[in-house]
């Protein structure tokens, strides 16, 4: 169940790194107030799964899935650019996430 949780506060960090960027600084009320709404929440999400996670590990993968999902957004939503050296960063990091949840077992 840690597990499922975990995943779940990393989708809603990429939902407020979105809504922070959709913010332009904090300057828009709307997009700011689901910012400030889904970091509590991700964060609430997080501390509950590290009840029965190692703190490296759940911490570690919370950031990792926010960073590739962020980068996912930025590519397919945004229309920010699409490198071979971008891409292959975000591959390392998703590499590691797999490794950190078969480390853990």
């Amino acid at each position: 169940m840690a597990w499922a949780i975990l995943f779940f506060a990393g989708l809603l960090e990429i939902v407020w790194a979105y809504s922070m960027k959709l913010s332009e600084g904090f300057s828009k009320f709307i997009p700011t107030a689901f910012t400030i709404f889904f970091v509590v929440l991700s964060f609430i999400l997080l501390s509950y799964s590290m009840r029965t996670l190692p703190l490296g590990t759940a911490y570690t993968v919370w950031s990792g899935i926010g960073v590739v999902g962020s980068f996912l957004v930025g590519i397919f939503i945004l229309g920010e650019s699409v490198t071979l050296i971008r891409i292959l960063a975000a591959l390392l990091i998703f590499t590691g996430l797999i490794l950190m949840k078969i480390s853990s077992s």
